[in-house]
């Protein structure tokens, strides 16, 4: 079984630094991959309500070969269920699908800026957490503009920034902004939907390690510092993507990486984005 590193959370915790996340995998399919994640030595399991499949995450938490209290568990707050009172309706709701106690880590899924209520969804996760529903709370897809209004409001600092980060949209700017304000940066699409395996820098450090692309890439995460929740369904790519403990990049290959950025992202931009 695979030891993964812990990161330090500014609340006193941590947060496993490389896990799962459940996007796009169907309520039949997530317990067992979960279940088989654990097995191999996963402890975070990143998930939300927009997802679809909550009460599916539980239940193979329920499955899974470790202790509920060994797991780390995310789910996050969409945006419909911005403001005070839905945003506290939507973290009982979660707990409710996915069967749990308690959440490791909720976080509001995007700032909707549009509708400037994030800032009173954000008071929400921080009873939620006073009233030990969440342990931690955080934000995703937040802006160094929206995370200083959050800060300002509530002297409050999100323990985790999950965002956007790929070697073609590396987000240097609110990665320097999380670091700066004590805050875990947390890659999602960390893989940049394969668009960079065949970058020279990245084939040729898998083939001097004995690595994929994936596993190089991976890397390059773990190296930055940041936790990182790849998501497969098959149990030979997810034992792959937390095979990435035994090597190391070189400063080089690291600075062949960082040019592979074009500003191309695969998400939306959160400054526009507001669907419900």
């Amino acid at each position: 079984m695979t030891d993964i590193p812990q990161l330090p959370l500014n609340d006193g915790r941590s947060i496993p630094q490389l896990g799962i996340g459940v996007w796009q995998i169907d309520d039949a399919t997530t317990p067992g991959v979960i279940s088989t994640a654990v097995e191999l030595g996963v402890r975070l399991i990143d998930g939300a309500f927009i997802y679809g499949n909550e009460a599916s995450m539980g239940e193979g938490i329920r499955q899974a070969p470790a202790p509920r209290e060994d797991l780390f568990v995310t789910s996050k707050v969409w945006n419909s269920d911005q403001g005070l009172d839905a945003a506290r309706t939507a973290i009982d709701a979660s707990l409710k699908r996915t069967g749990l106690d308690y959440l490791d880590l909720a976080l509001i899924h995007w700032p909707c800026p549009g509708k400037n209520q994030f800032v009173d969804t954000w008071r929400a996760l921080i009873e939620a957490r006073d009233a030990g529903k969440v342990r931690s709370i955080g934000v995703s897809n937040f802006n160094p503009d929206h995370l200083d209004r959050l800060i300002d409001e509530t002297g409050v600092t999100p323990a985790v920034n999950q965002i956007e980060i790929n070697p073609r949209f590396q987000n240097t700017e609110v990665r320097a902004a999380n670091t700066e304000r004590g805050i875990v940066s947390q890659a999602w699409t960390p893989l940049g939907n394969g668009k960079s395996f065949d970058a020279p820098v990245i084939r040729e450090a898998a083939e001097r390690t004995g690595k994929s692309p994936a596993q190089v890439i991976l890397r390059w995460h773990i190296q930055l510092g940041q936790s990182v929740i790849p998501r497969s369904t098959k149990r030979a790519h997810l034992a792959s993507n937390i095979d990435v403990m035994d090597f190391a990049l070189t400063e080089a290959e690291m600075a062949g990486m960082a040019a592979l950025e074009t500003g191309e992202r695969c998400g939306p931009d959160p400054v526009e984005f507001e669907a419900e």
